[in-house]
């Protein structure tokens, strides 16, 4: 095997440099490497590609591609949950490469009813993590505020946990995805009060008992808390990394509203939702293909990641195979 391999460097803003000269990284104690097949491009890579103040240039080989899976090429002393040949999805952190290293841990082996998929675990256990924190039950209503490809998974098992799902997103194909998952109705995010009245229209006033708020921008949190019933609850799904964001305090106070902050830090808690999302896959009562639009050669990772910010015609999630 040689000492070096692909990765691809973010060198600059809007710049990325794919070397083939990068030192194969060794695994250490409770460490396996894994030689990916693929990664999903994240919509959270998007700030620093299009540069941030805080972050330093050029970022290490492989940097933000977190969406990984392949098969274990090398294991590190203590491993034994995981052999070399295992297939896997893992949590790790530099997967825009050839390889990468993941705590032992912190991979989840698939099942060969898997075998010839893609698998960009992150994302889906994402899915599932939040999906449990909302405590959907039969009968809800819910809206999810944006439908890409984490809204078009939560509309899926939003419906079917048995709720009515009120899809609000931006483009035709979004909500008529937001259909094929599951979605009872869909409203066109174009004008704030006409969305409130049109809940309120489906509602009988009584707004939404689970709001999901999956876009990450001012506007659709100010929308989210309007659309949520009284002693509702507020998932904020949305990856807001773009600065503060203002909330109306009162309007939460008088409903009496839960909010949910539903990003999660705590390692076994994103292995849960990884498992979760393995199983549903496998046994075939979730099928995530119709999300994996684009995909692309490592040598093109720019133009996904161009791609993921402008969504040309048809585009959910980019995957970059090696």
């Amino acid at each position: 095997m040689s000492d070096t391999m692909k990765a691809a460097v973010l060198a600059a803003p809007g710049t990325i440099d794919v070397r083939s000269d990068v030192p194969v990284p060794q695994p250490g104690d409770g460490e396996v490497r894994i030689r990916l097949e693929g990664c999903g491009v994240c919509a959270s890579n998007l700030e620093p590609w299009a540069g941030l103040e805080w972050m330093e240039y050029p970022r290490e080989p492989g940097d933000l591609g977190h969406e990984g899976w392949g098969r274990v090429e090398a294991v590190g002393p203590g491993v034994s949950q995981l052999a070399v040949g295992d297939r896997v999805a893992a949590l790790s952190y530099r997967s825009f490469a050839e390889s990468d290293i993941v705590r032992a841990d912190m991979a989840a082996k698939l099942p060969d009813a898997l075998d010839g998929q893609p698998f960009p675990g992150e994302p889906l256990g994402c899915a599932f993590n939040i999906f449990r924190r909302s405590d959907i039950r039969p009968g809800q209503t819910v809206a999810i505020i944006g439908i890409g490809f984490l809204g078009a998974v939560l509309c899926h098992l939003a419906s079917r946990a048995g709720a009515r799902v009120i899809a609000i997103s931006r483009r035709q194909e979004s909500l008529d995805l937001a259909r094929h998952y599951g979605a009872a109705e869909t409203i066109f995010m174009h004008d704030h009060y006409a969305i409130i009245d049109q809940v309120k229209q489906l509602t009988e006033e009584a707004m939404c008992e689970r709001v999901i708020e999956c876009v990450g921008k001012q506007w659709p949190l100010d929308l989210a808390g309007e659309l949520t019933g009284f002693g509702g609850r507020l998932v904020i799904a949305g990856y807001h990394q773009d600065g503060p964001r203002q909330v109306s305090m009162q309007m939460w106070n008088w409903k009496g509203i839960d909010v949910i902050n539903a990003h999660e830090r705590d390692p076994a808690v994103q292995m849960l939702g990884l498992r979760e999302a393995i199983a549903a896959v496998a046994d075939g009562s979730f099928d995530p293909a119709p999300l994996y639009t684009h995909t692309y050669p490592l040598d093109r990772l720019a133009e996904a990641l161009d791609a993921t910010r402008d969504k040309p015609e048809g585009f959910v999630k980019a995957l970059v195979t090696l």
